[in-house]
């Protein structure tokens, strides 16, 4: 069964960094597409970063210029780089993945991010 383990998640004064990984195991088919989605507590999940094969990022503009999304092919992991944090990037992180053929997503358990003022 394909597994996607979220790491790194934690709680940090505004204006640090944190850095999350999602390693994907037990997954044979070639993945197009890696990213992070979020979900404050009462709201719905929305996407974060996603990242292509080639390497062709998306950005929510809420996080444009202060978020990284990154990719290592070889160790099927997706990391996010996140500075200037801001307590209103507090939310819980989820991992997916999308495979070429089927594109079916895959989803983590997620990772708690805690922003305080």
């Amino acid at each position: 069964q394909v597994q996607l383990v979220e790491s790194g998640g934690g709680s940090v004064q505004a204006g640090g960094s944190l850095r999350l990984s999602c390693a994907v195991s037990r997954m044979s088919f070639s993945i197009n597409v890696m990213g992070w989605y979020r979900q404050a507590p009462g709201k719905q999940r929305d996407l974060v970063a996603t990242i292509t094969s080639g390497r062709s990022t998306n950005y929510a503009d809420s996080v444009k210029g202060r978020f990284t999304i990154s990719r290592d092919n070889a160790k099927n992991t997706v990391y996010l780089e996140m500075n200037s944090l801001k307590p209103e990037d507090t939310a819980v992180y989820y991992c997916y993945v999308r495979p070429y053929m089927p594109p079916y997503d895959y989803w983590g358990q997620g990772t708690q991010v805690t922003v305080s003022s």
